[in-house]
């Protein structure tokens, strides 16, 4: 297999809420994150009106990594990392969004963890918000249904630019923006926008209402980065899944066409600047009144992303001819979805499909022609601690393995332009969907459980080792 490029940021990915801990220390306020509790694969988290004290929120303590950075950057390091995704809480920056000035404390802290990263030559990327908008945001304001939330997220990210101008080059505005377009799963509108759905209210239209407010939000913070620092790199965040019909069956494969505009719909605004055809006729057919205001486009046409970062775990497939389930899922179904009679599934149900890494890469960069950013891969599995303290996670090293193989053919076969690869959960993290600890995806293991007991010790998995020697070699060692 022939070499990536030598300046390939080989990394992993983390979020705030989900490594940090330390909710409410140093001044830091209440996010929506931190209203969560703990689910499960059929259980989902429920979304408190605030912080019950006989709840459990594993996302308060987390792991940790709030006290406990230096010692993880440390492993980080010796992974030979190149890059750390990672993500600003917005709340430890503005405590309730809309304070006069921000909290310095909080400031100081992500000073000091860019500085340690950079001391071991660790490139920070940094997503300005990862599901992370104050509550206060979200309860008095309805998040991003109400167009003052893009006022209060612009004076953040100007904040935040300015402050780190000299530390960060690599920027994301929106973690997975497009997850809302999955409207049905209040957990989705809550994360990414800070809405709910009252009675009576048309679903769709709240969700394209905040959408148009959030994509104002992301294109006037590229155009103020770009302001401040126009060497900074700002991309958009994606969840890709792509949508393959079951067969060969016309019908099935314009299914899948039509489907896939659930993917397409954000980064088709955030990279080409303007609202794709297929929507606006959807709007039109469907009577969705979206308070689009005159100087939006100009605002969006102006606000273009440098590149485009994206999570790929898994694809889905469709069939006209399947009925739709009413059993619950946590993750969301798609309309007529079915199971792929080719693909294997991980214990939560997520089809495991390299190839379908390759297809991914191939239909961006056909159809936007800016750089790729694989910032979200990994392999979510349940760990067994031997009696000599080592783990064996031989399925998770598998998993990334195929996945590289193909990340690589992109590159060297298929001349995808790809800037790097921050697998997720490069550490043990509080898992988003479910709140879970056992659902664990990182090559660093942390003595936590579901219930937040534990030691927090850190502890090397096979696949630590196994990833250093992928870094060293720049790929070539899989």
């Amino acid at each position: 297999m022939s070499k990536l490029p030598e300046n390939f940021l080989w990394g992993g990915a983390l979020a705030a809420h989900q490594v940090e801990g330390g909710w409410n220390q140093d001044g830091k306020g209440t996010s929506v994150a931190d209203v969560m509790t703990v689910g499960g694969p059929n259980k989902p988290r429920e979304i408190t009106e605030t912080v019950e004290a006989d709840k459990f929120y594993p996302n308060h303590e987390a792991v940790d990594f709030y006290n406990r950075y230096k010692e993880d950057v440390a492993l980080f390091a010796e992974m030979g990392l190149k890059a750390l995704r990672t993500s600003i809480a917005w709340t430890r920056i503005f405590p309730n969004g809309d304070d006069a000035e921000p909290n310095e404390a909080g400031l100081q802290f992500y000073d000091d963890l860019f500085d340690e990263l950079l001391k071991h030559g660790i490139e920070p990327v940094i997503t300005l918000t990862h599901f992370e908008m104050p509550l206060h945001v979200a309860r008095e304001y309805g998040g991003f249904r109400n167009r003052k939330v893009v006022d209060l997220f612009l004076r953040f990210a100007e904040v935040v630019f300015e402050r780190y101008k000299d530390k960060v080059t690599y920027w994301m505005t929106f973690n997975e923006i497009n997850n809302m377009m999955d409207y049905t799963n209040p957990i989705f509108l809550w994360t990414n926008v800070g809405v709910q759905v009252e009675e009576g209210e048309n679903a769709k239209e709240v969700m394209y209402t905040a959408a148009h407010h959030t994509l104002l939000a992301s294109a006037l913070a590229v155009a103020k980065g770009k302001e401040i620092n126009p060497d900074f790199q700002i991309g958009a965040m994606v969840s890709h899944v792509p949508i393959y019909p079951l067969d060969s069956n016309p019908d099935n494969v314009m299914l899948a066409e039509e489907s896939m505009r659930l993917r397409y719909f954000f980064p088709d605004v955030q990279v080409r600047g303007k609202y794709p055809n297929y929507a606006l006729k959807e709007f039109e057919r469907e009577g969705l009144e979206i308070p689009i205001l005159e100087g939006d486009a100009e605002i969006l046409a102006n606000g273009k992303v440098d590149y485009l970062g994206f999570s790929y775990y898994m694809s889905n497939t469709v069939d006209v001819n399947s009925k739709d389930s009413d059993e619950e899922n946590v993750h969301g179904k798609l309309p007529h979805q079915v199971d792929n009679p080719y693909l294997e599934a991980s214990d939560w149900g997520w089809t495991i499909d390299p190839v379908g890494l390759r297809y991914v890469l191939n239909r961006f960069w056909d159809r936007y022609q800016i750089p790729l950013f694989i910032v979200e891969n990994g392999f979510g599995a349940v760990d067994t601690i031997e009696e000599d303290g080592s783990i064996h996670d031989e399925e998770r090293i598998s998993y990334l393995r195929e996945h590289i193989k193909q990340m690589e053919k992109a590159v060297n076969y298929d001349g995808v332009e790809l800037m790097g690869y921050t697998p997720w959960g490069i550490i043990d993290i509080v898992s988003f969907t479910t709140g879970e600890m056992k659902k664990r995806y990182g090559m660093i293991y942390v003595d936590r459980d579901n219930e937040g007991n534990g030691t927090l010790e850190r502890r090397k998995k096979d696949s630590f080792d196994w990833y250093r020697q992928v870094i060293e070699s720049n790929g070539e060692k899989l």
